[in-house]
């Protein structure tokens, strides 16, 4: 399972299927467990991840992280990529174009890893997996689309400017190991349409 995962590797450090490659320092292909039952999907790596090659390594990831703890996990349990794996410019959202540029990297992700759980970070992650918007809305919620259950919640970097959000991270995230737990032991749980 890991080398097809570093064949992805290799296919995101060397794409240029679209103009971020011509203004990325390294593209940041996800990094974790490929047999974690739960991979967090986040919007677009920004300047530590572009710096360093790997996601969730700035601010956000460190906020990320302290949640991770609070809930359990520890970042070796999960699997992390983003929807884009080059950093757009100004760490502006990443548009349409490079969104389905990098779609089939994250496809391939997904089914090597085949997790019973894909955490969402954010809204633009909402948008490009399930055309979702209203992140506070659905934060929070297990939905069901196409056999694959997702798991929706803020963006580690939102709490940079609303501080506010890091315990709804911390409990969101808490709710998610307890129903990883329920999945493992065969307990069904209540899905949101």
């Amino acid at each position: 399972m890991s080398n097809k995962l570093d064949g992805i590797r290799k296919d995101v450090t060397t794409c240029t299927r679209c103009e971020l490659s011509k203004s990325r320092i390294n593209a940041v292909p996800g990094s974790g467990d490929a047999n974690s039952k739960v991979v967090f999907i986040g919007e677009a790596p920004g300047r530590n991840e572009d710096l360093q090659g790997s996601p969730f390594v700035g601010t956000a990831g460190k906020i990320l992280s302290e949640a991770l703890s609070y809930a359990g996990f520890t970042r070796d349990d999960i699997y992390i990529t983003n929807v884009v794996k080059c950093r757009p410019p100004n760490n502006r959202r990443p548009n349409k174009q490079e969104t389905n540029s990098c779609k089939s990297h994250l496809q391939s992700e997904l089914e090597i890893i085949c997790p019973k759980v894909i955490c969402i970070l954010g809204n633009t992650a909402f948008g490009s997996l399930l055309d979702g918007n209203a992140i506070t809305k659905n934060r929070g919620k297990i939905i069901k689309r196409d056999d694959q259950l997702y798991f929706v919640t803020v963006h580690p970097a939102a709490i940079i400017y609303n501080p506010d959000l890091r315990q709804v991270l911390k409990d969101d995230l808490k709710a998610l190991s307890n129903i990883l737990d329920k999945i493992k032991k065969g307990i069904s749980i209540e899905l949101d349409k």
